[in-house]
C-alpha cells in the first residue's frame, strides 16, 4: 500500500479548512458538483499550507464546517482509482499531492528544472510524453521535472532554433504543438530501454540490484505468534541477496534487521546506489478471510505513462513466484506510489502473500517456500536480461543452465 505520513489523514466525518481545500480540489476536477471560478486558496498549517488551488469552486459553506461526507469519500475513491493510488477513500500526503498535481495542464505555467524543489504535475507528464513522442530522451514520464527532462527539452529547443534555456514557455509550447509524432512502432521509452538491455548482455555480473525489505524498526507489520511481517520479509530479502550475489550481481539492502527507514530514505538509497533494478518486498494482511495470493506493482498511471521495464519485471517475478509456490495469482498492476515513482530505475513492489490467510501463512512460515520465492526472484531478474529467443518458460530457469 502507499505510505502517507507527516500530515493528519482526512477521512469520513472530518471537518475544517483542510476538508474544504480537498473538496475544492475535487470540484475543480469535476468529481464533485458545483460551479467553478478562478481563485487561489490555502489551508493553514501543515503540508496543505501555501499550495495553490486553481479554478477553485464556489462553496457557500464556511471553511470551519466543511464536512468530509459520503459524496467526498466517493469522489476521493474515484480519484485514487484513476490515479493509481491506494483506494481507501482517505486523504493523506500522497493523495493530497496527487490532487494538487492533477490541476495543472500544459501551458498553465512556465516549466523549468529546479534541483531544490522539482516541479510536479500533469503538465510535466504532458511535456515528457510529447518530448518522448518526438524522439527526445526526457526520462520516464513520471510528472517530475528532473535533469533528464531538462536535457531532453534543451535538445528539442536547440534542434528547432529556439532559445535553449530549458524553460517551457509560450514559444516552446507552440513548437511542441505544431510538430507531429516522430517515433512509431511502439512506446519510445520501451524502444530505448529495450536496446539498452539487449546491448548490456545476459549476465548479472556487475548489475546493481536494490532489495527493499518492507516495514522494519517500530513498524513490525502483521504479527503471527512471535514472528512479524518485518522479520519474514527481511529473511526473504537476505535469501534473495545471497542468490543474486552468487550469480555475480551487486546487491544492496535498504535496511538492516532492526532498522526502519522512511519511504524517502529507501528511494534515495536506491538512487544513490545507482541501481539497475529495485525490488520492494512485502507480505499483506486483510480483514477479509478470502484475501490471499501474490501481486506485483510497477509505476504507471493506468492511462499510458508507465515504467515499461518495471511492468515487464513485475510480470516476470510474479509469474515465477506463482509457478514455484502454487500460490494464487493476483496479477500485476500500475500504481503511482512514491516508492515506485521516485526511484530512477525499473522498480517493482512484490506482495508475496497474505499472512492473515491460513493457507498463505502456512506457506510463508515454511523456510523452503521462502527459498523458492528467492529462487523465483533470481530467475525473473535473469530472464529480464535474456534475449527473447533464449528466454525459458516460466518456472523452468536454473542458473547453471545459463553458465
Amino acid at each position: 500500500m502507499g505510505t502517507d505520513s507527516g500530515m493528519q489523514i482526512l477521512r469520513l466525518g472530518d471537518r475544517g479548512p483542510a476538508v474544504a481545500d480537498v473538496r475544492a480540489a475535487l470540484r475543480s476536477l469535476g468529481l464533485l458538483g458545483g460551479e467553478a471560478r478562478s481563485a487561489t486558496a490555502t489551508a493553514p498549517g501543515g503540508p496543505l499550507d501555501t499550495i495553490p488551488l486553481r479554478h477553485t469552486p464556489l462553496d457557500t459553506a464556511p471553511l470551519e464546517t466543511a464536512e468530509f461526507d459520503a459524496a467526498t469519500e466517493l469522489a476521493v475513491r474515484h480519484f485514487q482509482q484513476v490515479r493509481g493510488l491506494s483506494v481507501d477513500g482517505r486523504v493523506g500526503e500522497e493523495t493530497y499531492r496527487a490532487l494538487n498535481e492533477a490541476r495543472w495542464s500544459l501551458g498553465d505555467r512556465l516549466l523549468r528544472y529546479d534541483p531544490e524543489r522539482p516541479m510536479r504535475g500533469d503538465d510535466v507528464i504532458s511535456l515528457q510524453e510529447r518530448l518522448l513522442e518526438l524522439g527526445y530522451d526526457a526520462g520516464r514520464a513520471d510528472g517530475i521535472l528532473g535533469p533528464e527532462t531538462e536535457t531532453g527539452l534543451r535538445a528539442f529547443q536547440r534542434d528547432y532554433g529556439l532559445n535553449s534555456d530549458g524553460t517551457c514557455g509560450p514559444a516552446t509550447l507552440r513548437a511542441l504543438r505544431q510538430l507531429g509524432r516522430k517515433v512509431t512502432g511502439g512506446r519510445p521509452q520501451l524502444l530505448r530501454q529495450s536496446a539498452s538491455f539487449v546491448d548490456s548482455g545476459p549476465h548479472l555480473i556487475g548489475r546493481r540490484i536494490v532489495v527493499d525489505a518492507g516495514h522494519g524498526g517500530e513498524e513490525t507489520g502483521f504479527t503471527v505468534g512471535e514472528t512479524t511481517e518485518a522479520d519474514l520479509v527481511f529473511d526473504l530479502a537476505s535469501r534473495i541477496e545471497g542468490r543474486l550475489a552468487a550469480a555475480g550481481a551487486t546487491v544492496y539492502l535498504t535496511r538492516g534487521r532492526n532498522q526502519g527507514p522512511s519511504l524517502a530514505e529507501r528511494t534515495a538509497f536506491a538512487n544513490d546506489a545507482r541501481g539497475d533494478l529495485f525490488l520492494s518486498l512485502h507480505l499483506d494482511s486483510h480483514r477479509s478471510e478470502h484475501a490471499r495470493g501474490v501481486a506485483a506493482y510497477y509505476y504507471g498511471t493506468g492511462s499510458g505513462a508507465s515504467s515499461t521495464f518495471g511492468e515487464q519485471f513485475a510480470n516476470l517475478v510474479r509469474r515465477e513466484v506463482v509457478a514455484r509456490t502454487g500460490m494464487l495469482d493476483l496479477g500485476s498492476h500500475p500504481k503511482t506510489w512514491d516508492l515506485l515513482r521516485m526511484t530512477r530505475m525499473p522498480a517493482v513492489r512484490l506482495d508475496c502473500g497474505y499472512l492473515s490467510h491460513p493457507v498463505d501463512r502456512l506457506l510463508l512460515l515454511d523456510a523452503r517456500v521462502r527459498s523458492a520465492v528467492a529462487q523465483a526472484v533470481l530467475a525473473a531478474v535473469q530472464r529480464l536480461y535474456l534475449p527473447a529467443d533464449a528466454d525459458p518458460p516460466t518456472g523452468t530457469f536454473v542458473l547453471g543452465e545459463l553458465r
